[in-house]
């Protein structure tokens, strides 16, 4: 049996670039999050616009872990 070391690489890599993709994409809800607190208590108004980025990032990285959950639990196939 002889591993196929171009496949393994293709995964390893493809499985890196999510897992900083996803990362990014949750540190990008929380920096929205952050910032719509910020406005909040130095303007004492909302913005729709960063809630609307928050609510967008949590929703893809929501997402993400759900597929995962279904890629991996056998009962879903």
């Amino acid at each position: 049996m002889h591993p196929d070391w171009t496949a393994l690489g293709q995964v390893t890599a493809v499985s890196i670039g999510i897992t900083v993709a996803v990362v990014v994409v949750f540190a990008l809800g929380v920096l929205a999050l952050a910032r719509l607190e910020g406005a909040r208590e130095q303007h004492g108004r909302t913005s729709v616009l960063g809630l609307t980025q928050a609510a967008l990032c949590f929703l893809a990285y929501a997402a993400v872990v759900a597929y995962g959950i279904v890629l991996l639990v056998p009962q879903f196939h």
